[in-house]
């Protein structure tokens, strides 16, 4: 959900990577239409979390960035599902050897979804509105950011000191582009200069896209988008089987003989950076002590898990295996509920009780394994399933928690750790500085090898406990074709959409 805060309410089962035959990694979705593809085209896609409001500058959540970036708003650079950074409403760009000066060829003839024209004047605005108001969520993405101009059609970014992930935050809220001195309520409306533009939203039901006649690129290739937001996986199984919804995401893996069975759907299942946290607040109590929670991580089962979600694979730290530093760091805390016993005896507790804060949207599969691996070595652990504004409040905002397991979705997000002030609660001075250093080098295997150091450090200090790498799980329409299927809980790019005529 968060843009480096990244969490994910979809479903529980929206777990790990590819581990059914026949799934694509990436690519979109099943075998080509019967008919061909009719641009009148009405697609169903189901969701699970809505966003409160569409202010996609001030608010949390990847619920906005799912259904808005690339659809709606737009950079001057995005990326691919793939991670891969690409050109977008520049033509291209270039960045100096010293990685302090950023130069991007703004396309001409683009247009915002209200008819008036982009201009360079709106990149230079949008950027520095973004750079200079904390309350947006990126801000603090360009602080390195000293000078944003124009001349002409290049847009040039002057850097006091090299950022090596600039390019990518580029990709995300703090490069989107809007229309100096609109006086759209963004709450409740949008005007970007996507494919899309926003039809209408049904609060508590649905948000509509509608192609963009005036899209500076290949024109969308179906008239309308509609998210419908449908929490239980059962219902969204029925209305797909009745023929009312076209694509679901966040599904079921264990459903998929039953999407399936008549042939009409087609389960796809992709990589993602997902990762299910089981997030330990160690400011006080037990927890604080390294030997608890070493105890808690080799207490859980983390196959078992992914066994029950039917689709996944497990993670032993905070980098997922899409992401740079990538570091396969199961012998830090392998399963061994013996070694977890004697863990706790040795910290001299007994009779240990948590409490575990939990989404309530993200039901109980999870909970349901964790409190029965703990109950195996003497630790209590009680349940509070919570409406997803109240973990926010609670959780996210006021650090009131014992564990907390949520899914983060959002990628190259290991910064989190490097931030005392962050829900996870956690401070080394030694991670800080080597993420400091990644973000400073302007070589990337310097970068990425300095993050992979960071990352060992936080699982070797069990900063938290990380149940599994979750994957893309999307049931497809036969009928469809272009529906991704790498990182949908992050981002889902359109574009391409097609679905065939009856």
């Amino acid at each position: 959900m968060f843009r480096r805060t990244a969490l994910a309410a979809t479903a529980f089962l929206a777990a790990g990577a590819l581990l059914l035959t026949g799934c694509t990694n990436g690519s979109p979705g099943p075998s080509a239409p019967a008919g061909d593809p009719d641009p009148a085209a009405s697609v169903a896609i189901r969701l699970v979390l809505e966003p409160g409001n569409l202010d996609i500058r001030e608010t949390a959540g990847a619920a906005l960035d799912q259904i808005l970036i690339d659809n709606v708003y737009q950079g001057l650079v995005s990326r691919t599902p793939d991670q891969e950074i690409v050109p977008s409403l520049a033509s291209d760009y270039d960045v100096s050897p010293d990685g302090l000066t950023y130069s991007f060829t703004l396309r001409e003839g683009i247009t915002f979804h209200d008819g008036q024209e982009l201009t360079p004047e709106d990149v230079v605005w949008s950027l520095s509105q973004v750079k200079s108001n904390e309350s947006y969520r990126d801000s603090a993405r360009l602080a390195k950011v000293s000078d944003i101009a124009a001349e002409g059609q290049t847009i040039t970014l002057t850097l006091d000191e090299p950022d090596s992930t600039l390019l990518w935050n580029l990709t995300g809220r703090a490069g989107l582009v809007l229309k100096k001195g609109d006086d759209v309520d963004r709450q409740t409306d949008a005007n970007g200069t996507g494919p899309f533009a926003l039809g209408s939203w049904k609060q508590g039901d649905s948000i509509t896209l509608e192609r963009s006649e005036q899209y500076w690129g290949d024109p969308a290739q179906v008239a309308e988008v509609v998210f419908a937001y449908i929490g239980d996986n059962q219902a969204a199984l029925s209305g797909a089987l009745a023929g009312e919804l076209d694509v679901l995401t966040g599904f079921d893996a264990n459903l998929a003989d039953q999407i399936e069975a008549n042939g009409d759907f087609a389960l796809e299942v992709g990589e993602s950076t997902d990762k299910g946290t089981l997030a330990f607040n160690a400011t006080e109590g037990p927890l604080a002590d390294v030997r608890v929670r070493q105890a808690l991580r080799q207490a859980i089962d983390k196959e078992s898990i992914v066994a029950a979600l039917g689709a996944g694979t497990t993670q032993y730290g905070p980098i997922p295996s899409l992401d740079p530093g990538y570091e396969d760091l199961s012998e830090v805390a392998p399963y061994d509920p013996g070694a977890a016993t004697a863990l706790l005896a040795d910290a001299g507790v007994e009779d240990l009780e948590l409490t575990l804060t939990i989404p309530s949207a993200y039901g109980t599969t999870v909970s349901q394994i964790l409190v029965s691996n703990l109950r195996d070595v003497g630790v209590t652990l009680q349940v509070n399933p919570v409406e997803f504004p109240a973990w926010l409040n609670d959780v996210y905002v006021n650090k009131d928690y014992e564990l907390s397991f949520v899914l983060h979705t959002e990628a190259r997000d290991i910064e989190n750790w490097a931030n005392p002030d962050y829900y996870f609660t956690y401070d080394n001075p030694d991670v800080q500085r080597l993420y400091a250093e990644s973000v400073a080098a302007t070589d990337e295997a310097e970068a990425a090898a300095l993050l992979a150091e960071a990352a060992r450090l936080v699982s070797e200090d069990h900063a938290a406990d990380w149940l599994y790498n979750g994957a893309s799980v999307v049931a497809v329409s036969t009928a469809v074709t272009e529906m991704p299927s790498t990182n949908v809980n992050e981002r889902m790019n359109l574009a391409e959409l097609a679905k065939s005529g009856e």
